[in-house]
């Protein structure tokens, strides 16, 4: 690199959900900016691909739900690093669930990874993060603080990651590690597609096939990239949603006059339709 050195330069970064979406473009970006980067995900492939376009970064297949396997792939990440100074939990899955007549196995492996996941990783990562200029960045949504139907298990999960990263937060002040929470509006990324590209979705006013206008991913990178150099308290993407989370309960009130409209028939189309969640998670173990 040339010029000033950038406060990425060197630094150790563990991401989750790094085979695709916004973990492999955050992970491409700080390896650009001099980072240097170790991934964690599901989908081997694409994993490899994205180390390979990180000067053959190290990376894992790891499934976040297993707290024994994040322990052990944590482990063997840092000493491969060398230490770890920023940790990200990017991993996060979703789709379209209503909560009466709903499929219950889309909530419980929604919170098993959007919730649990980030548990483990700050169990297995955070002790590595736990010095001056360490940090650790948890992924909610603008989800977290508004609240629609046939998202009810995600919503619930990001506000869970939300929590998690506010109590993190205080826990660490006395080490000199910083902790920081995303929140995204809808991105264009595979999530979006995947979990909510659905005839019932198509049907809402807000969400779902371009009714709500779809964030490009680049600002959010750029956003992410400005928030990890400056440890943030808070990154959002798009700008607006800083305006917007203050104002969560007087939108809510809107959304829900809003939503009315044809919604029994909405549900009722959702309760009958096939869903998968945006990304193939293992196989429980007997």
């Amino acid at each position: 690199m040339s010029g000033k050195e950038s406060p990425l330069e060197e630094r150790r970064v563990l991401i989750t959900g790094a085979a695709r979406g916004i973990g492999a473009l955050l992970a491409s970006r700080l390896y650009e900016r001099g980072a240097r980067v170790a991934l964690l995900g599901l989908e081997p492939e694409h994993l490899a691909n994205v180390a390979a376009d990180c000067g053959n970064a190290p990376w894992y297949e790891c499934d976040v739900t297993d707290r024994d396997g994040v322990e052990a792939t944590v482990a063997e990440a840092v000493d491969s690093l060398g230490g770890l100074d920023v940790a990200v939990a990017n991993a996060g899955i979703a789709a379209q669930m209503p909560l009466i007549g709903g499929d219950p196995g889309v909530f419980d492996a929604t919170m098993a990874v959007n919730v649990t996941g980030t548990y483990n990783l700050i169990r297995a990562a955070g002790p590595h993060v736990s010095h001056a200029g360490g940090y650790f960045l948890v992924t909610a949504s603008m989800a977290a603080a508004l609240h629609l139907p046939l998202m009810s298990s995600y919503c619930a999960s990001k506000a869970a990651v939300e929590a998690l990263g506010d109590s993190l937060r205080i826990e660490l002040r006395s080490t000199g590690a910083r902790v920081g929470v995303a929140y995204y509006a809808e991105l264009a990324t595979d999530m979006t597609t995947r979990g909510f590209g659905t005839k019932a979705a198509s049907r809402m006013p807000l969400g779902g096939n371009g009714h709500l206008p779809v964030a490009p991913v680049g600002p959010a990178i750029d956003a992410l990239e400005r928030g990890i150099r400056m440890r943030s308290r808070r990154i959002v993407s798009p700008r607006w949603v800083a305006a917007a989370l203050p104002l969560a309960p007087i939108v809510q009130r809107a959304l829900e006059l809003q939503l009315r409209r044809g919604l029994p028939e909405t549900l009722e189309i959702a309760r009958n339709e096939e869903v998968q969640l945006t990304t193939v998670q293992p196989r429980p173990k007997d």
